[in-house]
């Protein structure tokens, strides 16, 4: 199991993309991406902001999902 920086990098890396760029990060030493990851995790809403509630997604962005093998009808596969 993937913990912090660590675990962000791992879901970067399947993703494709500009957000690929991100992957450079593996060369910073992993107690000053945490440091890192931590800081943004503690002040997020002050960066990002906070919502009331959460979005529900139209069908067209539904489509962009990972769907699980329950989801997609892929059980015994």
């Amino acid at each position: 199991m993937y913990t912090e920086s660590t675990a962000i990098l791992h879901i970067i890396n399947k993703l494709t993309g500009p957000i690929r760029f991100f992957i450079l990060f593996w060369i910073i030493p992993k107690k000053i991406r945490d440091r890192v990851y931590r800081f943004i995790a503690k002040n997020r809403y002050r960066f990002f902001g906070k919502k009331e509630s959460c979005l529900v997604p139209s069908k067209e962005i539904q489509n962009r999902f990972i769907k699980t093998k329950i989801e997609s009808g892929k059980i015994n596969e």
